[in-house]
């Protein structure tokens, strides 16, 4: 019998007796894969766990089984910190059903927060292992060092913000409110991881609707909404040097580029947004109009900050003038902070296509940001990413619009919502098809997820050419 010519290198994995299949199975197991790809694969295994529970008897008010679109839909939804629903949270789901979304929107808030801080991470430090942040164990290195940092600070922060936004709302919910005992501790913990999530479910069919003028509910959530947005990075580097830094007037120059384009960037968009609702509603019969002018700035107030994109509404989203619609859809396509549980294309994207516009228009030719450089990689990036955003809208209104037949203003506001994941509506999701709401999901799930990989990945990607071909300048315009 011939002896086999063939040796396995020194090193190598032997591979036991089996299938073709299986061995191939087992080769991409074991093969690196690349951290952003993780992230897909992490939240659509949570989307799936959730929908299965979603399905059960035991997850609905009426003990049957729920229908796997509306189940699937809800899922991603809370993974996806949207908040967009086609049935009425309190009303259709039963409290294990409710703590399943609870737990839903936890694991999407702090998942995308921790992820995204550690793909800063590996892209701010150029890694050279793909693996680094996801198994790395056995390697004592400082970046592991810095990757634990950042996962025990995510997870201690939100704990943190959370515990005290649910501490005053249930004090409320308790006494303004009378809803005594457990019944008002869960309405408060509830309430504060969806608000510090940025994923706009709530236990009453109105959302805000019946607390639009009570300061003690509006204010906790708003500044709960506000830290989510902005991101661990900017909320972890600004109080480190408020801890640290004793001399306040270099404290703003010592804050990274990232953080004061977010700060600055964050800042002027909801000023933009508090005026436009404050400014078109303020007369509006079905929204403003009614209150008085203490009421209509708190609630102007609120409604200019929760489309960064918490998704909590206080009015009757559907009433607003169209202008106020188009507002928001901007809001909605720009989100948040990178890092944190807005989604969008994220404010820092935005305020650098800016940046690149005004060095464009005044013949420069280099971008500058803030006494710093903007590397020219940086700046493709951001056209990508946005462009990417501004087709997936396009593509999904287009198709609501095939599917549905509904007017333009209310399907281009859902689809930005659905990308934005914000979970404002104008009150058409229930009455959607199956197919629209497939095209809601696609939606939702690319824009919590798309930004963040793509940008990862294109980072990650960097590669020189060996050549350049001839230039030459087609005309623009």
């Amino acid at each position: 019998m011939p002896l086999s010519t063939s040796r396995t290198p020194p090193g190598a994995a032997r591979t036991l007796p089996g299938s073709a299949a299986a061995r191939r199975l087992g080769s991409w197991l074991r093969q690196p894969r690349h951290p952003a790809r993780l992230v897909v694969f992490g939240f659509g295994a949570a989307t799936v766990v959730g929908t299965l529970l979603l399905i059960l008897p035991i997850s609905s008010e009426s003990r049957t089984f729920t229908d796997p679109v509306t189940a699937l839909f809800t899922a991603v939804s809370a993974v996806c910190v949207t908040g967009l629903v086609v049935v009425d949270t309190e009303g259709h789901w039963s409290l294990f059903g409710e703590l399943v979304i609870l737990a839903l929107i936890q694991i999407g808030g702090l998942g995308i927060m921790t992820l995204a801080s550690l793909l800063g991470l590996l892209v701010a430090r150029r890694m050279g292992l793909r693996m680094q942040l996801i198994a790395q164990t056995e390697t004592k290195t400082v970046r592991l060092g810095e990757s634990r940092r950042v996962v025990i600070g995510v997870i201690r922060m939100s704990l943190l913000v959370e515990a005290l936004v649910a501490v005053a709302l249930a004090a409320r919910f308790m006494i303004g409110y009378d809803q005594r005992g457990w019944h008002g501790v869960y309405l408060g913990v509830f309430h504060a991881v969806s608000a510090y999530n940025n994923a706009g479910f709530a236990l009453y069919s109105d959302s805000l609707m019946g607390f639009a003028t009570d300061p003690w509910i509006i204010v906790p959530i708003s500044l709960a909404l506000v830290v989510g947005g902005l991101g661990f990075p900017v909320i972890f580097e600004v109080t480190r040097s408020l801890r640290r830094q004793r001399i306040p007037g270099k404290k703003w120059r010592r804050w990274s580029l990232h953080t004061r384009i977010t700060l600055v960037t964050y800042a002027l968009l909801s000023a933009v947004g508090v005026v436009a609702v404050i400014a078109f509603e303020w007369t509006n019969p079905g929204t403003l109009g009614p209150l008085g002018t203490t009421h209509k700035l708190l609630v102007g107030g609120f409604h200019g900050l929760t489309p960064r994109t918490a998704g909590f509404n206080s009015l009757d989203v559907g009433s607003m003038h169209s202008a106020t619609l188009l507002v928001n859809d901007v809001l909605m396509f720009v989100g948040g902070g990178s890092a944190g549980t807005a989604g969008g294309i994220k404010v820092t994207t935005f305020a650098l296509l800016a940046f690149v516009i005004m060095a464009e228009v005044r013949g420069e030719p280099t971008v500058h940001v803030m006494g710093r450089r903007l590397a020219a990689p940086v700046q493709r990036q951001a056209i990508t990413v946005a462009l990417l955003g501004v087709g997936a809208v396009v593509i999904g209104t287009l198709s609501l619009l095939v599917i549905t037949g509904m007017d333009l203003d209310a399907v281009l506001f859902e689809a930005v919502s659905a990308f934005g994941t914000v979970g404002l509506s104008t009150g058409i999701t229930a009455d959607i098809p199956g197919p629209g709401l497939i095209v809601l999901i696609v939606l939702m799930f690319i824009g919590r997820l798309g930004p963040i990989t793509l940008a990862t990945a294109l980072a990650l990607r960097d590669r020189g050419r060996r050549y350049e071909l001839p230039e030459e300048r087609p005309i623009v315009g």
